[in-house]
């Protein structure tokens, strides 16, 4: 599962037990349907902007872990952020 298909999962599954249609979070978090569809299908790239109206609407919170790849710019392979 990359990346996308993973987030896809995770709003889809916080959807479905919160019982709110693809329509319904779409409406509250002021996103298109279709946009929404293809997030959780894991098919769309979506903007940080359109996640974190997504994810606020579920209760959900984003964060980021970036991290240097030994022998890719440096050898210590430690966190950045």
């Amino acid at each position: 599962m990359n990346a996308k298909q993973h987030i896809g999962h995770i709003i889809q599954e916080r959807r479905t037990q919160m019982r709110i249609t693809q329509e319904q979070l779409a409406e509250m978090a002021q996103v298109g349907i279709n946009t929404l569809y293809k997030i959780e299908k894991g098919e769309a790239n979506p903007t940080l902007s359109s996640l974190e109206k997504i994810v606020d609407v579920l209760g959900l919170e984003i964060t980021l872990k970036v991290k240097e790849i030994p022998g890719i710019g440096n050898e210590t392979g430690k966190d950045l952020l």
